[in-house]
Formats: structure tokens, C-alpha cells, sequence
């Protein structure tokens, strides 16, 4: 584990601003994600500047993320930086410790910080921290063969996690477009039968994919599905029921209109929705299982139960921001 403490220098910058003096900030980073290429190194610069103490710690390969938060109470914040499932595996091994997180945007889609409605700037993070507001959100917990991982964004088998599958090869090369050009390609994606327990209950359908979705944006801050809550204390569960990806385009023009308030969907029949706190999920075809953009080295079945009020985000947007 790569650790690396030093004494901030003279605060600088603008006078009125909050300082950061006596605030003790831990930022855990993966100097992988997003090809390398962040404003981590200006906005650790910029949290000392503003007087606050800072320890880096850079991931390494077959350290448990739990090791990284050993002292967390003794930190006032936590900074996780990297891709959604770097973030989430953070907030995860910090779950109900009380610490604030900031999810700092150093991978490719940052779905996580779309949500959270942050900046990309390290000047504007570094605001956000200064701030100190937050909010606290729920968290998955994933189950797989005994395996425990969490999710903050969403978790999911089938198109979805073939998709994040096929566009890691060419996330290097072409970054967010990657998602788009796998998209393109399994646009007629095979179908298969859903075995469900969704809160007890059996339930079964045909289709081409299941979400447990928690947070409820896509890029740009669209609805993947109206009525996503990330702080109500359940999950959304998506049926993806649509002979192609294509015939999903439509349910997307339905949540855009119901967020901006343009009148009741128009189009229904390719998913529906169920709001759960616990589903077990298997397939008759084994099918890939993804969380926050993450591939889960099995394959279904997998279970997933919601963690109310896991984890306080560093926001400067509101509860009712962050909900579709």
C-alpha cells in the first residue's frame, strides 16, 4: 500500500472560502481508472492549499479494500477515486462508518458523480468538500457463490453486463463511446427465462435482462426509468423484457417525459418495474453478472439485498436531485 502523509502549506486562494484547516481528508485512488488521465493530483493540491491534511493511498493489486479504511473514524473525509465499481467497492468497505465520501470522477462513464450531480473540476470538487454537506443513500450487497461485493449505481444480468463485457477492450481506445459501440452490436440480444424471488415472492418472465438499479441516471444525467430513488430504502428491479435494445429507445423518451414534466408515458410492454428490498436472480441460461460497470468473474444466479442509509455522500445537491 502506497502511503504518503504531509503537513499542508499556507492556505491560499480566495480568503471567504471555508477553510479546510483541521480536517483530516484520506484519499483512496486507483491510478488506473479513466486511462490514467484525472485532476486528482491539482484537487490534492487544492485540499491542501485550503489547509486540510491529506493521506493518499493508490489501490494495489490483491489488497482488500477493507485494508485502505482501517483508521477511517480517524479521517473527517473520505475520497474515492476511479470508475464506478472503485468507488462503490470504497463506499462498500466504509458502509456505515459515518464518514463522508466524496466520489471523485477518474473513470470512464462516472455514473456515480453524474448522479450525485458533482463537477468535474478539481476546483469545483474541492468546494464540495469545503462545503461538508452531504447526503446519505443506499447501497446493494451483492451475493454470488458466498461472495459479498456492493453497488452503488445498479447490478444486473444479462444485455447489460454482455455489453460492459464486450466494451472493455475498447474503453482504452475509445472511452465512453465504447458503451455505445457495444450497444450497437448486441442490439438483438438473446433471450432467456428469469427465475425471480423478489421479496419472498416467485416471479418469472421472459427477456433480455434484470437491473436492480438503486441510483437511477444514465449519462447525462437521463432517467434510465421513472421513480428511482436511491435513499428510499429499496431497489428499483428493471425487467428488461424487449426483443431488441432498440425497442428500449422508447422507454427512455417516457422517463425524459415525466422528468420534465411534458405528460404520462407513451409507451409501455418493453419493461416494468417492481420495487423490492431483496431478489435472488437466476436464468436458464447462465448469463454474465455485472454491478457499477464491474463484470463478476460467475455467472448466475446471484442474490442482492438493499443496505438503507449505507453511506453519506458529499453533495451539494439534494435528497430529491439524485431521484428520477
Amino acid at each position: 500500500m502506497h502511503l504518503m502523509t504531509a503537513p499542508p502549506p499556507t492556505p491560499s486562494g480566495d480568503p471567504s472560502a471555508p477553510t479546510l484547516t483541521g480536517k483530516r481528508v484520506l484519499v483512496v485512488f486507483n491510478p488506473k481508472s479513466g486511462r490514467g488521465d484525472s485532476e486528482l493530483p491539482e484537487f490534492v493540491q487544492l485540499l491542501r492549499e485550503a489547509g486540510a491534511e491529506v493521506t493518499e493511498r493508490e489501490l494495489q493489486k490483491g489488497t482488500p479494500m477493507s485494508d485502505y479504511v482501517q483508521d477511517l473514524e480517524s479521517f473527517t473525509y473520505l475520497v474515492g477515486s476511479g470508475g464506478d465499481g472503485t468507488v462503490s467497492s470504497l463506499a462498500y468497505a466504509a458502509r456505515y462508518r459515518n464518514v463522508p465520501m466524496l466520489a471523485f470522477p477518474a473513470g470512464t462513464a462516472n455514473l456515480i458523480a453524474q448522479n450525485l450531480d458533482l463537477p468535474t473540476d478539481a476546483a469545483g470538487l474541492v468546494d464540495v468538500v469545503r462545503s461538508g454537506h452531504s447526503i446519505r443513500l443506499d447501497m446493494g450487497e451483492l451475493e454470488v457463490k458466498g461472495e459479498l461485493s456492493g453497488f452503488c449505481m445498479l447490478a444486473g444480468a444479462g444485455v447489460d453486463a454482455v455489453m460492459i463485457k464486450d466494451s472493455e477492450e475498447l474503453k482504452e481506445r475509445f472511452g465512453a463511446m465504447a458503451y455505445v459501440m457495444s450497444a450497437m452490436k448486441h442490439l438483438n440480444a438473446r433471450k432467456t427465462t428469469f427465475h425471480l424471488t423478489i421479496d419472498g415472492q416467485k416471479r418469472e418472465f421472459e427477456g433480455i435482462g434484470v437491473m436492480l438499479a438503486n441510483f437511477g441516471m444514465a449519462n447525462y444525467r437521463l432517467p434510465i426509468t421513472t421513480d428511482i430513488s436511491p435513499g428510499d430504502g429499496q431497489f428499483t428491479v428493471i425487467l428488461m423484457k424487449a426483443g431488441n435494445l432498440a425497442r428500449l429507445l422508447p422507454n427512455l423518451i417516457d422517463s425524459v417525459r415525466v422528468k420534465l414534466n411534458l405528460g404520462d408515458p407513451m409507451f409501455g410492454g418493453n419493461l416494468e418495474t417492481i420495487e423490492a428490498r431483496t431478489v435472488t436472480v437466476d436464468a436458464a441460461e447462465p448469463f454474465p453478472i455485472q454491478y457499477d460497470g464491474e463484470l463478476h468473474d460467475e455467472s448466475t444466479p446471484f442474490s442482492a439485498r438493499i443496505l438503507p442509509g449505507a453511506v453519506e455522500f458529499l453533495t451539494q445537491a439534494k435528497t430529491e436531485d439524485v431521484q428520477t
